[in-house]
């Protein structure tokens, strides 16, 4: 079918743009070198395989990029699918106009080709054959060489960076029940149940290992604060822990002081403006609680995966961000 010049001009360009947005593409670094030696890459991500036997990949550059000459002529070229955690890598062969190797460490590939380090794969390809794509020169090549890591590769969608999580089950579009009411809106996947449920039930661990040390929850919430920053006041540490539901009072600081935990010092006028700092001791105790702690969440993470617990952190942080209501920070010094 041809289409005429009116038809094409009736083309929404802008919007054709966005259709092919919604498809999640992954994200690729192409290397070369030219006949003198020169190292060339760039950013794309039009990658796509297409035989297995022969093993063959395509990419496509626009026939507008300052590259094109050199992959053109190019007999060899390698292609890197990125990881995650080089989103500064791509951004950086994304740009025209500065060195882009300066201060990257590659490897030699076939035929001098530069190949970069920390990707997800790299592919090693000879050029096999080229099309003409309309704006685009389409390169076929066969992949003479490869390498992977178990690293998550990094993903584009919308115009942004992602990344792509393995064993995620949604549930069907019909189940959607965000428009339900009374009871029927409070199930297991009701945010205010799932933040909760996955508190107690780490945190019911976490108590376990504070009562070992004869410690209460206002009790290690009293010493973990101190252990963030030290000579922080009773009314400080109350207005922090407010949200839980629990107290931090002047018997909470007797308590901790009579076990020598704590030393402490109070206005005649205020005891809630008594400064609080830590003993020797209970900086000890305070630290193997939270080294057990620790040693939870790594066991929590180790069955999640790496990556899932970064994306599982970063989410609850923006959480966090959200829905602040003006809580003292608990790892920063008080204003």
């Amino acid at each position: 079918m041809e289409w005429t010049m009116a038809e094409l001009s009736s083309f929404d360009t802008t919007e054709f743009r966005k259709t092919l947005a919604t498809f999640v593409t992954g994200v690729t670094i192409i290397t070369t070198c030219t006949e003198s030696g020169e190292r060339v890459g760039l950013t794309a991500n039009s990658f796509n395989t297409v035989s297995l036997s022969p093993p063959l990949v395509l990419w496509s550059l626009a026939k507008t990029s300052r590259n094109i000459d050199a992959f053109s002529r190019a007999g060899h070229w390698a292609v890197h699918i990125l990881a995650a955690d080089q989103q500064d890598l791509s951004n950086r062969f994304a740009k025209s106009g500065h060195d882009k190797f300066a201060g990257v460490e590659t490897d030699a590939g076939t035929g001098g080709v530069p190949l970069l380090r920390g990707c997800a794969s790299r592919l090693q390809c000879r050029t096999s054959f080229r099309y003409d794509g309309g704006d685009h020169l389409i390169l076929v090549g066969e992949v003479l060489d490869f390498d992977r890591s178990e690293h998550p590769p990094l993903v584009f969608h919308g115009g942004s960076y992602g990344l792509a999580l393995k064993n995620l089950k949604l549930p069907p579009r019909d189940t959607d029940e965000t428009s339900a009411e009374g009871p029927a809106s409070f199930k297991e996947d009701f945010l205010d149940y799932l933040l909760p449920r996955a508190h107690y039930q780490i945190y019911s661990r976490i108590r376990a290992a504070h009562a070992s040390h004869g410690l209460s929850d206002s009790e290690f919430f009293v010493l973990s604060s101190l252990v963030a920053q030290d000579g922080r006041t009773l009314s400080e540490i109350d207005a922090m822990f407010s949200v839980t539901g629990h107290c931090v009072t002047s018997d909470t600081v007797q308590s901790l002081a009579g076990r020598h935990l704590v030393h402490y010092t109070t206005p005649a006028t205020d005891a809630m403006a008594a400064r609080l700092t830590l003993t020797p001791e209970g900086r000890e105790t305070t630290l193997r609680v939270m080294a057990a702690a620790k040693a939870i969440e790594a066991e929590i993470f180790a069955q999640l995966g790496y990556w899932e617990s970064v994306c599982l952190k970063l989410l609850l942080r923006q959480v966090v961000a959200m829905t602040d209501i003006g809580l003292p920070a608990m790892w920063a010094a008080p204003a």
